[in-house]
């Protein structure tokens, strides 16, 4: 997440309206605040980077295989910082993860080692997952199932095609997962 430009011009012009003796509005004043407030995870891309990103909450991370991931075990790391601006760490096991009950970080792990595709390049997630934190546990399934049946509603069969397709992949996985356990 890049704010720099943003932070920049709230801060110029809050900067001209502070030396003219100007109160600046409510807004800019929360603009300004909001803008310096959050910390964002140093996200960089190597060669062995998965995955790189972030939400609308402000959870930002990046995945990457685990020193000691197997074919048979695999392992994805995650790093980054949540909602809240705290740092955190952990490892997924990609087998273990059920997309019926699962976080956004264990999805994108799914997304990434599976190369699921992406829905208009972008996610193959339902897109309620942009308000997820970092522990939020949801079914991705019946969000999946939810977002479809509106799209039918609005006549976007189009639409519902491409996220059905992103449902279908996620249900093939978790059947071909439970085949192992």
């Amino acid at each position: 997440m890049y704010v720099g430009s943003d932070l920049n011009t709230v801060s110029s012009w809050y900067g001209q309206q502070k030396g003219n003796n100007r109160k600046a509005p409510a807004s800019a004043e929360k603009t300004f605040y909001t803008a310096e407030t959050p910390k964002v995870y140093q996200i960089f891309t190597t060669d062995n980077m998965l995955w790189t990103g972030g939400n609308g909450t402000g959870l930002s991370y990046c995945l990457k295989y685990a020193d000691d991931w197997t074919d048979e075990n695999p392992v994805v790391l995650a790093k980054g910082v949540d909602e809240n601006g705290k740092e955190f760490e952990q490892r997924i096991y990609i087998n273990d993860v059920d997309p019926s009950s699962a976080t956004v970080v264990e999805m994108r792990a799914l997304e990434a080692h599976y190369k699921v595709q992406k829905q208009g390049g972008f996610t193959s997630l339902p897109l309620e997952a942009g308000n997820m934190g970092l522990k939020d546990r949801r079914d991705f399934i019946s969000m999946f199932k939810e977002c479809i049946e509106d799209l039918n509603k609005l006549g976007r069969f189009d639409l519902s095609l491409l996220w059905t397709k992103s449902m279908d992949a996620y249900l093939d996985l978790t059947s071909a997962n439970s085949k192992y356990k």
